[in-house]
């Protein structure tokens, strides 16, 4: 009689017992697998030297042992698909291990590792791989990116543990590929077993085992939960339903006597629970909430070291458990339901998506009423805050009043705290207003640059303050110089942005010239202004450095020769003065037009 047997495994806790079964040291041996692998009792050295002697494969290098292995453990897979591919390496989180993945068909030919890591444990991760770390640690250095993966490529894992402790591993397959493949995204052709690869079950699932052949005699069902294989009295059918996690075996007996025995391990995990949460209410000007403040609750009493919280926009999202958002997550104003996910960390299949929280991000009050308040010279009150109060906030200041607006009296600042009555918004709506004793604004001096051609007036304050200034009737500037003035009368204007009065003086733009010369060459023989036609009966008097009245000129006047009675004058600074008639008929001395010139000989 011909006994054909099929055996594959990989080990695992079987509740408190460690089962024994094959985890392959050498690559010529890898376990082929098609889905993700229950956790097994992990590695102990190493078989053959895979890498022949040599000092690196990749990002791994020599180990103590003197090879690039430690305690190896090497597995294969094929594609089935194509798309987005990842794994997660689950172990205990005072563990350091590390991974290579080589794009090969043949142990001889592995080239270098297409993802590599072998960072050390210091954060203590539970777990490795390549794509995201399922507990949401988006700088965890010991993941490499996501594979984007044809169907048919082969590829080996070598996963390799560096502490020389270790309690296990599991392997967990990830990625956009399992979501559009669900059933096919990995081949399960390499496997040669009737009873198909290791199963890795929920402990709320049924798991029947099919061992269906055609030319069958019997069928015999054998358990090891550790102990060895005992007969399962009573199973004499072509499938077994599976309700405690062993090694299970069935002996399949044909008429053509080829006789089939295979073995598969079946893996339970606790399924986790989601409790409930409650919703949360928090403050835009935070920009992010801290989604995993809410773990411990959604845990309710369950080990973070076994079940895994995540947080999605949608239940969709969550069920499949893609996309998961980030721990930190920004806010945006308005309501957001938040679908929570508590995942197996032995097994990503076994979840509860049931539960999920409302968060509410309040924007903060944008005030209405003035943060800077001028009270000007003569005004005894200004009135300041909310004019316009909302029955459902309550208003508090730092006087203790707590009316929406209050009247102030003098400069200083006011802090105005408005909540609503609820108590159901997070923003701190605290606002302080200044109130600024502003004086009414007064013009110090007006500069009038005569240069005939390109006269300039610049307008001084009498002290700072937020002012625009205007010349005559024209349109007001924020810089205090008019340029390219025209001789004659004018009208400036200094005026307080903050609504405390405007200043406004007359002025008399001339034009003269800085020196002459009566020397009777016929050039520059006499001085005069231009630019006072528009004046009414313009007189001009001219003084020495002492004071002393000179010459008094009219509109009409050819001008002065440099004389004082018919008696030259010495070269020298004089000083001249301009008068006229005002709107009321008032002679009125010309502010500002004080100015000197240069009699040369």
């Amino acid at each position: 009689m011909n006994r054909l047997v099929v055996v594959f495994g990989v080990i695992w806790f079987l509740g408190t017992a460690l089962a024994t079964a094959q985890v392959a040291s050498d690559c010529s041996n890898a376990v082929p697998i098609c889905n993700s692998t229950p956790v097994n009792g992990g590695t102990n050295g190493f078989g053959a030297d895979d890498f022949k002697g040599a000092a690196k494969s990749g990002c791994l290098e020599k180990t103590l042992s003197g090879a690039i292995e430690s305690n190896a453990a090497w597995y294969r897979f094929r594609t089935g698909a194509s798309g987005q591919l990842g794994f997660n390496i689950g172990f205990d989180s005072k563990e350091d291990w590390d991974f290579a993945l080589y794009k090969a068909s043949d142990c001889n030919s592995l080239g270098d590792p297409v993802r590599c890591n072998f960072f050390d444990n210091r954060e203590a991760n539970s777990f490795i791989g390549v794509g995201e770390d399922p507990k949401g640690a988006v700088n965890n250095v010991q993941y490499e990116e996501w594979l984007e993966v044809l169907p048919g490529e082969d590829y080996y894992l070598l996963v390799n543990n560096f502490s020389n402790i270790n309690s296990g591993f599991s392997i967990q397959f990830t990625g956009q590929i399992f979501v559009s493949n669900p059933y096919d995204a990995l081949d399960c052709s390499i496997i040669s077993n009737l009873l198909g690869p290791p199963i890795a079950a929920c402990d709320n699932e049924n798991i029947v085992l099919d061992a269906t052949t055609a030319d069958v005699v019997s069928y015999t069902w054998y358990k090891d939960i550790g102990n060895g294989y005992s007969l399962i009295s009573g199973e004499v059918s072509a499938t077994l339903t599976v309700l405690v996690a062993a090694f299970y075996r069935v002996e399949v007996i044909t008429q053509s006597q080829n006789n089939i025995i295979s073995d598969v391990q079946v893996g339970f995990s606790t399924a986790p629970t989601t409790s409930s949460v409650n919703d949360e209410n928090t403050c835009l000007d935070a920009q992010y909430y801290d989604l995993s403040k809410k773990d411990q609750m959604a845990l309710g009493g369950q080990s973070e070291e076994e079940v895994i919280i995540s947080y999605h926009a949608n239940s969709a999202n969550a069920d499949a458990g893609i996309d998961a958002l980030p721990l930190e997550y920004k806010l945006v104003t308005g309501e957001q339901q938040i679908y929570i996910r508590a995942t197996s960390v032995q097994n990503p299949r076994c979840y509860d998506a049931s539960q999920d929280f409302k968060l509410t991000v309040h924007e903060p009050l944008v005030p209405d009423f003035p943060l800077e308040v001028f009270l000007c010279e003569g005004e005894l009150s200004a009135v300041i805050g909310e004019l316009s109060p909302d029955p459902d906030y309550d208003y508090q200041w730092n006087t203790g009043e707590i009316t929406s607006s209050i009247i102030v009296t003098q400069g200083g600042e006011y802090s105005l705290n408005i909540s609503d009555k609820l108590g159901v918004s997070k923003c701190e709506n605290t606002f302080v207003i200044t109130v600024y004793a502003s004086k009414t604004p007064h013009i110090k001096e007006v500069i009038v640059d005569d240069l005939q051609d390109n006269n300039t007036v610049t307008i001084i304050p009498e002290r700072e303050g937020d002012f625009e200034y205007r010349l005559d009737d024209g349109a007001y500037q924020s810089g205090n110089i008019f340029y390219n003035v025209l001789p004659g009368a004018h009208t400036i204007t200094l005026n307080d942005l903050n609504g405390c009065g405007s200043a406004t003086e007359s002025i008399v733009v001339v034009g003269f010239p800085k020196f002459f010369t009566p020397n009777g060459d016929g050039a520059n023989d006499v001085w005069n202004i231009v630019g006072i036609s528009s004046l009414e009966e313009p007189m001009l008097f001219v003084y020495d450095r002492y004071g002393k009245l000179l010459k008094q000129l009219s509109q009409n006047s050819m001008g002065w020769d440099g004389t004082y009675n018919g008696v030259a004058l010495p070269s020298g600074d004089y000083w001249f003065k301009l008068s006229f008639l005002d709107q009321n008929g008032q002679r009125t001395i010309a502010k500002y037009v004080n100015n000197h010139f240069s009699l040369k000989r």
